[in-house]
């Protein structure tokens, strides 16, 4: 009996053994910490708020990429890292589609044409130094109405890794004119 209890004592003490992460684990697990995404801000006109939110590049690639292979990962967003993706969320106060013609004066599907071909000239970031970098593509996330909000992702190239941006949009979609998303913050960097 004693000996029994000595077999399970020493299993038991052997895997609470902690195996050390690589860098790379290490940074994952910091950044699945800090969740995914980076600062906010948001702006209310006309019962519209508008957020915008830089995300880190990385939570893209994993996404894609998988967690398998963090090597690959740390190699892809090395390629990458001048990139910038930015999520942009319009939500109507009392939750009501915004694509309707009495927000856009534009019929339900020329508004989602707009969303999803159109929108991106809307959207410019400025650098630090001045630089004007024009959005280089959008993604119109479509929820057929299941969720109260529209959702875009913005593409941006040609931006130091460590640049913060401020991003411009001129709303021509609910004609609430121009908006400044200022990012004060470095986005997260794994």
């Amino acid at each position: 009996m004693l000996f029994l209890i000595g077999i399970l004592l020493f299993v038991s003490c052997q895997k609470e053994k902690k195996i050390p992460l690589s860098d790379t684990e290490y940074k994952l697990f910091n950044l699945e910490q800090a969740g995914w995404k980076s600062k906010s801000v948001s702006h209310l006109f006309s019962d519209i708020t508008y957020k915008a939110t830089l995300v880190p590049l990385q939570y893209y690639i994993l996404k894609n990429e998988g967690n398998r292979d963090l090597e690959k990962i740390d190699s892809v967003y090395e390629s990458l890292k001048n990139e910038r993706i930015i999520e942009v969320e319009f939500q109507q106060e009392k939750e009501d589609d915004l694509l309707k013609d009495i927000y856009t004066n534009r019929d339900y599907e020329t508004s989602v044409k707009y969303m999803s071909f159109y929108i991106e000239k809307d959207f410019k970031a400025i650098t630090q130094k001045g630089d004007t970098v024009n959005c280089s593509g959008v993604t119109f996330e479509r929820n057929f109405k299941v969720t109260p909000f529209k959702r875009l992702l913005l593409h941006f190239g040609n931006i130091p890794e460590e640049e913060n941006i401020k991003l411009i949009y001129q709303d021509n979609l609910f004609g609430n004119g121009l908006m400044k998303f200022n990012f004060k913050e470095t986005p997260i960097k794994l």
